[in-house]
């Protein structure tokens, strides 16, 4: 099967900074841009919103629509980025099926740091309660998946940095090696090809 283009899926629980860093990152790579909490129906968000994490049943819809979106973005010849929090690994395995070249940008933050922001944070439907339901859910991104894990505690633009060093695409495929320990200009990242 031949490849389509790469599709950026930048993941992780709420308060991480999909929203921010997957915006920015589309901007600098020049691709279309999908907030993926726009794709959750509208009774999806009013029972997330009441405090209520979602189902099965709920949710089956949304990462349909998004593993759509996905496979029409690689098929484009252009890519994409797309914010998902993409928290199990389920659904990150039927995004690589579409045929897309998808790579994931996982954005990890500690419980309490997110907590934090989430709290702070004003206009999401997302509750601070629903944050536990997240990180039971959270299959982190596993070595065997495409991808780079960042350390999303810093401010958005080291978030990005760290991002863009990572990205295959924007620095070339020696930048998606796995790498320990803090990185002086900005978050740790460690990647797989």
């Amino acid at each position: 099967m031949v490849q389509g283009a790469r599709v950026v899926i930048v993941m992780g629980v709420s308060a991480s900074g999909k929203s921010t860093v997957g915006t920015r990152l589309a901007q600098r790579l020049d691709v279309p841009f999908l907030e993926g909490d726009d794709l959750h129906s509208a009774a999806s968000r009013a029972k997330m919103a009441s405090g209520h994490a979602l189902d099965d049943a709920d949710r089956r819809p949304w990462p349909a629509a998004l593993t759509e979106w996905v496979r029409s973005a690689g098929a484009s010849g252009r890519g994409g980025v797309v914010t998902c929090s993409a928290l199990r690994r389920e659904y990150r395995d039927g995004f690589r099926r579409t045929g897309a070249d998808v790579w994931f940008l996982y954005l990890a933050l500690d419980r309490a740091v997110a907590a934090e922001r989430i709290a702070h944070r004003t206009g999401h439907f997302m509750p601070p309660r629903l944050l536990d339901s997240q990180f039971a859910l959270l299959d982190p991104l596993q070595a065997d998946e495409p991808g780079a894990t960042v350390d999303a505690s810093g401010s958005p633009g080291h978030v990005l940095a760290a991002a863009l060093r990572a990205s295959p695409r924007a620095t070339g495929p020696r930048a998606a090696r796995r790498t320990d320990g803090p990185d002086p200009q900005g978050p740790a990242v460690r990647g797989t090809p």
